[in-house]
């Protein structure tokens, strides 16, 4: 077998073998096949596609590159939430401690953040002494024991994605279905959870622009999962908007501590309530959606799930007076205000800007060696439909350099528009995939 010919199989839309593209991947994996014959490949995909039975294959073969975790020694059915990346997006922060409270055990590897998409494990690390790199038996007792651990991922998984996405994002061929369902699922399928529920974002702020391609990326992701055994749901959600207020580590982890006590932002709230009811339904904990709904909702009320979150840093770790005292979270030296010039309401909020201004003053990363300012960040005050007066506050920046606040204000005040109310109301889900289909809301 020849990497010529597969380049050239490709190139003229012809479909290729699972031995075919095993045979890539092992040899890319191994360095005995060179970057730009890579290249040449992932071009001729990006042009011609790939079939489904192709996409399963790169699949496979990424996810049989590395380490796949076996977390068979952990009672129950494991269950993982995955996003496709957003602005303010700290879901799984309170997501997983409401899940687990209700017995269902969520172990979950997640990944830094790149660009203006925080990473999860990033905004854990603003919690002093909090360990996020565990040894595979540390991560396993920690969730047979308080039924949820949350730790960065392993250099052993899915090496090949690695490599495939560094050289994907230098040769212009990251956009294409196939190549992104197989970079997402190798990893997830790698984690060794039993039922996957796919958080696929749609809108400015999100990697999916377009409703149409959302859809059938999630359809893509949801055939790659179940045909591989795990029980795989995903729901399009809205990232037209920022999700909350917050936007920032330190700042998104404070919002979701006063989310456990009970002052949830609306679309955070419902968000998780819509996700961690299919976590539940997947997990047998629950026979419907409403069941599933009522039990997370009660795990606030009643401080079930915000006690299980201190119970997690503990066990990791972390110093659980920063959960009691969100004064010794980090801070950044100046709060700057955004105000309105005029009166209206705010008929659309730039995602996609408002995390550029966060990155601005250092939220985020421009590359993988940036350093994250863990105190910097956004906290909107106005959101879509909100009305506004002259003078009124829209935002407040948060950072550690004046100049870096000057511009990120700038970029901010562009990512509001403020005329007249919407005449439709905002839509958070835009429809669930199942393993029998799409259901459009």
């Amino acid at each position: 077998m020849r990497m010529y010919d597969i380049i050239k199989k490709k190139r003229d839309g012809l479909e290729l073998s699972h031995e075919e593209i095993e045979f890539f991947i092992n040899g890319y994996v191994d360095n005995s096949i060179p970057d730009y014959q890579v290249s040449a490949l992932l071009m001729a995909i990006f042009i011609n596609k790939m079939t489904k039975d192709e996409t399963v294959s790169l699949t496979k073969a990424m996810l049989n590159s590395g380490e796949i975790i076996d977390l068979s020694s952990i009672d129950g059915i494991k269950v993982d939430k995955h996003s496709t990346g957003g602005v303010g997006d700290k879901t799984s922060l309170l997501l997983a401690p409401m899940v687990a409270a209700c017995g269902l055990p969520v172990a979950k590897m997640s990944g830094r953040g790149l660009g203006h998409t925080g990473g999860t494990v990033d905004k854990l690390e603003s919690i002093k002494g909090l360990r996020i790199a565990l040894e595979k038996d540390e991560f396993i007792n920690i969730v047979n024991t308080h039924k949820i651990s949350i730790c960065s991922q392993t250099a052993n998984v899915a090496p090949a994605d690695k490599k495939l996405y560094a050289l994907r994002d230098v040769t212009a061929t990251v956009d294409n279905i196939s190549l992104i369902a197989s970079s997402i699922m190798s990893k997830k399928l790698a984690a060794g959870s039993n039922a996957i529920v796919l958080d696929v974002k749609v809108g400015s702020g999100a990697f999916m622009k377009n409703l149409e391609n959302a859809f059938e990326l999630a359809k893509e992701m949801v055939d790659i999962g179940n045909s591989m055994g795990r029980n795989t749901v995903a729901i399009l959600s809205d990232m037209d908007e920022p999700l909350g207020y917050a936007v920032g580590n330190s700042l998104e982890v404070k919002e979701v501590i006063e989310s456990l006590q009970g002052n949830a932002p609306e679309d955070l709230m419902e968000l998780c309530l819509t996700l961690g009811s299919r976590l539940l339904i997947l997990g047998n904990i629950v026979k419907s959606i409403d069941e599933g709904r009522q039990m997370l909702k009660e795990t606030i009320t009643s401080k079930k799930a915000y006690r299980k979150f201190i119970d997690f840093i503990k066990a990791q770790g972390g110093d659980s007076n920063y959960i009691e005292d969100l004064s010794l979270l980090p801070q950044s030296k100046y709060v700057i205000e955004l105000k309105s010039n005029c009166d209206g309401f705010i008929n659309k909020i730039n995602a996609e800007e408002v995390g550029l201004a966060a990155l601005c003053v250092g939220a985020g990363r421009e590359t993988k060696e940036s350093k994250i300012d863990l105190s910097a960040g956004i906290i909107l005050n106005k959101k879509l439909n909100n009305a506004v007066k002259c003078g009124e506050i829209l935002a407040f920046i948060h950072g550690n350099d004046i100049a870096k606040i000057e511009k990120a204000k700038k970029i901010l005040e562009n990512s509001y528009s403020i005329g007249e109310r919407n005449k439709n109301d905002k839509k958070l889900i835009y429809g669930i995939v199942e393993i029998n289909g799409i259901k459009r809301l």
